[in-house]
């Protein structure tokens, strides 16, 4: 049975993603690499306190729950082969196909051609902008490591974890924020702090092993008010205390607020759309068709956006968010229709076999 509240988190998350990023653009908290702030004070970079904390874990978390229920129908041999063409293949062919397009987009925000030799050739130049173009393709790069760490794991451990954990998964569920800290605190990237790969392999497993069951889901669900109200109040002690620091990094991104805050965020949210979530829509289905190439190409034209109106205009503050957040929307959408309709291109930037698959 199709489980519908799933496939409304993953499309309203990365919904949620596509908002972060625009007021990232022109953030004044995080400066590399982005446009830069209107004003010396902008209190909407408050969202992107209630959003970083949770957005990811809450993806990889679901992933590993849906990687569970797709490894009930499909053998580990036919997982791997489809996660590997859907989530390796787009995150490294993908660069090269169309990936530098954003790398030169990205480059020419930070200004990292003002730094580039002209004796430089040109093919290299072009693979600096390819590997410069990875972006948003991190976490289906983690992705697709993860879910080859657990074909080797599910062929060690023969359902008996998994079974172990339908009985002891909902007690636990809330009291789980204690390893989700201490994996934070593990095997974190020295320099680009988005691969959290402790934290973040973590939570998948958990997703796999804990969340894909529906005893754990139904009892998070019966107390989901109380999550909910957590995550408001911890959310808000976080940003009090924390507010005007780089919240990606450590000692932010793995501190006990941080991370409390997240797990209750997490909670609530699968509460909630377990009970409230569970149905489908002709807009959710849309959606949900359309979430990962949204995810994918979303920031192509939001990053060109920006910087060809920050370069050429004097927009003023909110026409600027409202004109990258229409483009990072609806030039997503149309990226992806178009692109999964474009023989070859669509396997190497979408990993789509046949045009039927796009949807």
């Amino acid at each position: 049975m199709r489980k519908y509240y799933l496939d409304n988190i993953r499309w309203i998350t990365v919904v949620l993603v596509v908002i972060y990023h625009v007021v990232y653009m022109f953030n004044g908290i995080i400066t590399d690499g982005v446009v830069g702030p209107f004003h010396e004070n902008q209190y909407q970079d408050v969202i992107q306190y209630m959003l970083y904390p949770w957005f990811m874990i809450l993806l990889f978390l679901v992933a590993g729950m849906c990687a569970r229920y797709d490894l009930e129908r499909r053998s580990v041999k036919e997982f791997v082969r489809a996660r590997t063409r859907k989530l390796l293949v787009p995150s490294t062919l993908g660069l090269l196909a169309i990936g530098w397009v954003q790398g030169y987009f990205n480059m020419a925000i930070s200004g990292a051609f003002a730094y580039m030799p002209d004796t430089l050739p040109a093919p290299a130049m072009y693979f600096i902008m390819a590997l410069s173009g990875t972006g948003v393709l991190w976490f289906i790069q983690m992705l697709w490591l993860f879910s080859i760490l657990l074909a080797l794991a599910r062929k060690a451990e023969k359902g008996k974890l998994y079974k172990f954990t339908r009985k002891t998964g909902a007690a636990v569920s809330a009291l789980l924020v204690i390893p989700v800290y201490f994996s934070g605190l593990v095997l974190n990237a020295p320099i680009i702090s988005v691969y959290r790969f402790g934290v973040y392999g973590f939570v998948f497993f958990l997703g796999y092993f804990v969340f894909a069951h529906d005893e754990v889901i139904g009892r998070i669900s019966r107390f989901r008010f109380l999550f909910l109200f957590l995550s408001v109040l911890l959310g808000a002690v976080y940003i009090w205390l924390y507010y005007g620091d780089n919240y990606a990094v450590m000692p932010v991104a793995g501190s006990i607020p941080a991370v409390v805050f997240a797990w209750s965020a997490v909670l609530a949210i699968l509460g909630s759309m377990k009970e409230w979530g569970d149905r489908r829509t002709k807009f959710s289905a849309f959606m949900a068709k359309r979430e990962f190439g949204l995810y994918v190409f979303h920031y192509l034209p939001l990053s060109a956006t920006a910087y060809l109106l920050h370069k050429y205009t004097e927009v003023p503050a909110l026409p600027c968010y409202l004109l990258t957040a229409c483009a990072a929307g609806a030039g997503g959408l149309v990226l992806y229709e178009v692109v999964s309709r474009i023989p070859l291109l669509r396997w190497c930037v979408l990993g789509i076999k046949k045009e039927k698959d796009h949807v």
